[in-house]
């Protein structure tokens, strides 16, 4: 069964930095998508950033030029350095691994890590 791990969240003041780990276990075979989505407080879940495997990047509007999205060679570790944070950023971030083919954007068909809390403040 595979597992998701993140580490590296916090309290961070604005225009500062945070860089998050995502640690995947249990994977018997490739997949297809890592990737972080993030929620807060009374909001949906939106998509951050991801990488499949290809190595092609993608990210969401509201981060692009801030944060960069990474993984080891072996594909069992992401890395989300996040700079010039804003409160705007505070959230639980969720890493997410998606073994096929598809909407990398939405919630379906991944699974998930237990979150880590990011909080920015001004």
């Amino acid at each position: 069964q595979v597992q998701l791990v993140e580490s590296g969240g916090g309290l961070v003041q604005a225009g500062g930095s945070l860089r998050l780990s995502c640690v995947v276990s249990g994977r018997t075979f490739g997949s297809h998508f890592l990737g972080w989505f993030r929620q807060a407080p009374g909001k949906e879940r939106e998509f951050v950033a991801g990488i499949n495997w290809r190595g092609n990047i993608y990210y969401g509007d509201s981060v692009k030029g801030r944060f960069t999205i990474s993984r080891d060679n072996a594909g069992n570790t992401a890395y989300l350095q996040m700079n010039s944070l804003t409160p705007e950023d505070t959230a639980v971030y969720y890493c997410a691994d998606q073994r096929f083919s598809g909407n990398i954007y939405n919630l379906e068909n991944k699974t998930w890590g237990q979150g880590t809390l990011v909080t920015v403040s001004s």
